[in-house]
């Protein structure tokens, strides 16, 4: 039987979803955005939070709305109307991964089953800042059975006017040994960006698949041809799908961590001005998408 556990303390508020008989558990902090601070199939650990790393500072699974990555120097025009986002990218002085990273969620809805467990997490946005000046709900809806976890993200637009927005989530994956790991997914084209990952343009893409991680480091987004990617460990194989049409990939490997970024998003750098991925939501209307972690765990 799954189960759910809550656990308050001075400095955090933390939700873990729990199979104890398969040694599988989700640990979803919502007290920094409803993000994964740690993901275990079958005693193995998938997802890491990079503790003693800052979360401020890598932004591990970090929820990323109203933008995925970056805003060049946090302006954008919007409706003939200019505006100015918070930067807290200092060295490049540009807006970094959206504004519910440090957000608190509310638990609306929990669920325990024989083979899963689910729960239903909520903010609302009813006093936005100047710089996106638009209220909104966002929903996200975590199930983990016993050998996935899915993500299932609603936004709805509680605003008068129309919003403008992409997605993306941030998780990292361990590896006890990233040199012998490899990942695979369908792109030709990669983005160009500037040296403070902004997007500039597209170049073409080519490589041959799996591709080994040894000693390769990534900071670098690619568009989707197909919303599936692939992920090869000793310890695990792992696939992530999209139920999105359009799909983008952010790859980054932090040194001395033997873990990599594997980011979905449905838009690029600088997308608020590009109009890359950029949507639009008219009030009172919604847009979901979800996000499924598989993972097979290999035996000895």
């Amino acid at each position: 039987m799954f189960r759910i556990k809550q656990i308050q303390t001075t400095i955090e508020n933390v939700i873990e979803l729990i199979d104890s008989k398969n040694g599988t558990k989700a640990r979803i902090n919502l007290s920094f955005g409803a993000s994964i601070d740690e993901l275990v199939i079958n005693n193995t650990k998938v997802i890491t939070n990079l503790k003693p790393l800052d979360y401020k500072k890598t932004y591990p699974s970090s929820i990323l709305f109203p933008f995925a990555n970056r805003i060049n120097q946090g302006k954008y025009t919007y409706n003939s109307n200019n505006y100015n986002l918070e930067c807290n990218e200092n060295e490049a002085s540009n807006a970094l991964h959206g504004l519910v990273y440090n957000k608190s969620f509310t638990v609306e809805e929990e669920k325990q089953f024989e083979n899963q467990a689910e729960i239903k997490l909520f903010y609302e946005e009813l006093n936005p800042p100047i710089g996106y000046p638009f209220k909104f709900r966002i929903e996200l809806r975590y199930k983990l059975t016993k050998e996935s976890l899915s993500l299932k993200m609603n936004v709805i637009n509680l605003d008068e006017k129309k919003l403008p927005f992409t997605l993306g989530w941030h998780p990292y994956f361990k590896s006890y040994d990233l040199c012998q790991s490899h990942i695979k997914f369908n792109s030709t084209k990669k983005i160009k960006c500037d040296k403070n990952n902004i997007t500039i343009n597209t170049k073409e893409f080519k490589s041959k698949m799996p591709l080994s991680l040894n000693k390769i480091t990534f900071d670098d987004a690619f568009i989707l041809e197909h919303p599936r990617i692939e992920f090869y460990t000793p310890e695990y194989d792992l696939v992530l799908t999209s139920s999105a049409k359009e799909n983008y990939l952010q790859l980054y490997t932090p040194i001395n961590t033997n873990a990599i970024a594997i980011e979905p998003m449905t838009g690029v750098s600088d997308s608020f001005n590009n109009k890359i991925g950029l949507k639009e939501l008219t009030p009172g209307k919604s847009y979901d998408i979800e996000w499924v972690i598989t993972v097979k765990i290999k035996t000895n």
